[in-house]
C-alpha cells in the first residue's frame, strides 16, 4: 500500500512488542523448530515512513471515521484496514485458565508458550504411553490443521522412538467429516486409518477436569424436523440433539473456539445473520474484501467474514487485492481486484511429508507451480522442505515485506 500511494500517511495501530510467526508453533510443539526461532521484534516489521501506535484498538466509530485505542485516546481515519486477528476464546472451555496451560497435561499450540509447553508433553506423552486426545473446535478457527498435524506428528514421532504399542490415539472433531476438501479427504482418511487414529466426528470439548484428566465432550447430532411457517407452509429444519460423555486422557490437545475481537462486534462492523454471524466476523465482500456497509473500510485475515480457511496462505493473496482496491476506493473507482479464496493448508503428516492442500472457495484443488508438476493428492517430501525451510523466511523477508 505505501509503495502504491504518492503521499501516503499510514498508521499502523498494534500493542505487540514481538511478531511472531504463528505457522511455526507446531514445529516447535514438535521439536523441529527451536522456540526462539519464530519471532522478530516487533519494531523490525514495521514498515519505514508509517507512523506505529503501540496500542490496542478497544472501539471503532466507523459512521465518524474514528478509532479508540486503551491508551492513546482516538485516532480519526479517511479509510480504515481492518485486520486484528482473532481472539482465542478460553472461556469456552470450562476450567482452562490460559495463563496455566499444560497443567494435567492438557496442551493447545496456538500460543508461542503453549507449544513450547506441548512439546515438553509429547515428549513425555511418547516415553509413557497412554491415552492421546486431540480435539479442534466448532467455530471457524485459524489454521484448521494444526490440530490434526501435531496429533499425526506425535504418532510418528512414537513410532521413530519404539513406543508406538503403548500409544492410543483419538481425533475428536465438531465438524460431520474429517476434512471438507473432496480432492484431499480420501488420503487423510487413509492415513489415519493405517496408523490406527480413531477419529469421532460431531463431538466438540466443553470442559477439561485437569486435574482429574477428564475430558467433558458433547457428541452433537442435527435432527430433521418440519415446522410450519408465518404462510402455514411446512419449512424443513434442523434442531441439535446433544449427548454429554466423558472420557478420560493422559495426553490432550484442544483449541479453544475462537472470533472476532470484541471492538469489532461491539462497533457494527460484524455479520448480523448467516453462519459468519454467530462469532463476530467482519462483514466484507468475499471477492473484494471491502466492508458491506462502510465502503471506506478494507478487511482481511482472520476477522474477515468470508468462507475460506484462516490460513497465512490465504492472507498472502488477500494483502496484495486488499491494497489494490483500497487505492481504487481512495481514486473514486470501483474495486478492481477479486479474491478467489485460494487458501493453504500444509497437514504434515509425519517428519519428512506433508500433505499440501490448495483451495479455493469452491473448495477445488488450486495447485501452484512448481507443485502442480506432483501428485498432490498425496503427501510430498518437497512439501515438507518447503514448509519447514522456505515458507517462514518467506514470510518474514516476503510477505511482510510486500514482495511475497
Amino acid at each position: 500500500l505505501k509503495r502504491m500511494l504518492r503521499q501516503p500517511n499510514i498508521t499502523i495501530i498494534d500493542p505487540s512488542t514481538l511478531h511472531y510467526y504463528q505457522p511455526g508453533f507446531t514445529l516447535i510443539a514438535s521439536g523441529v523448530y527451536d522456540k526462539d526461532e519464530v519471532y522478530r521484534n516487533q519494531s523490525d516489521c514495521i514498515p519505514s515512513g508509517t507512523n506505529w501506535i503501540k496500542d490496542s484498538v478497544v472501539a471503532v466509530d466507523p459512521d465518524k471515521g474514528r478509532a479508540y485505542t486503551a491508551k492513546n485516546g482516538f485516532v480519526d481515519y479517511d479509510f480504515l484496514v481492518l485486520a486484528p486477528g482473532l481472539k482465542l476464546n478460553w472461556a469456552g472451555v470450562e476450567g482452562i485458565d490460559p495463563a496455566n496451560i499444560g497443567a494435567g497435561d492438557a496442551y493447545c499450540i496456538y500460543t508461542h508458550d503453549g507449544a513450547i509447553k506441548t512439546w515438553q508433553g509429547v515428549q513425555k506423552f511418547v516415553e509413557k504411553g497412554g491415552k492421546g486426545i486431540y480435539t479442534d473446535t466448532y467455530t471457524k478457527h485459524k489454521c484448521g490443521g494444526a490440530p490434526k498435524k501435531i496429533c499425526l506428528l506425535t504418532e510418528d514421532l512414537s513410532r521413530k522412538r519404539g513406543t508406538r504399542s503403548k500409544l492410543d490415539f483419538n481425533y475428536y472433531t465438531a465438524s460431520h467429516e474429517l476434512y471438507d476438501i473432496p480432492f484431499f479427504t480420501p488420503r487423510l482418511l487413509e492415513i489415519y486409518k493405517d496408523r490406527n487414529v480413531k477419529l469421532n466426528c460431531n463431538v466438540r470439548v466443553k470442559g477439561i477436569d485437569t486435574a482429574a484428566k477428564k475430558a467433558y465432550l458433547e457428541r452433537v447430532e442435527k435432527i430433521p424436523v418440519q415446522t410450519v411457517g408465518a404462510d402455514g407452509k411446512k419449512v424443513s429444519a434442523f434442531k441439535e440433539r446433544i449427548e454429554p460423555f466423558t472420557q478420560s486422557y493422559d495426553f490432550m490437545h484442544f483449541l479453544p473456539p475462537m472470533c472476532a475481537p470484541d471492538f469489532v462486534k461491539s462497533s457494527g462492523l460484524s455479520w448480523t445473520e448467516g453462519k459468519l454471524a454467530r462469532d463476530g466476523w467482519a462483514m466484507v465482500d468475499k471477492e473484494t474484501l471491502v466492508h458491506k456497509k462502510y465502503p471506506n473500510i478494507i478487511s482481511l485475515g482472520d476477522v474477515a467474514g468470508i468462507p475460506t480457511s484462516k490460513t497465512s496462505a490465504a492472507i498472502r493473496k488477500q494483502a496484495p487485492i486488499a491494497a489494490r482496491n483500497l487505492v481504487d476506493i481512495m481514486e473514486g473507482k470501483a474495486p478492481s481486484q477479486k479474491y478467489d479464496g485460494y487458501a493453504a493448508c500444509p497437514i504434515i503428516t509425519d517428519y519428512g511429508h506433508v500433505l499440501m492442500c490448495e483451495f479455493d472457495y469452491s473448495k477445488k484443488p488450486k495447485i501452484t507451480f512448481p507443485l502442480s508438476l506432483l501428485d498432490m493428492s498425496h503427501e510430498q517430501r518437497v512439501a515438507w522442505l518447503l514448509k519447514v525451510y522456505v515458507l517462514k523466511p518467506m514470510y518474514f523477508y516476503g510477505m511482510l515485506k510486500g514482495l511475497a
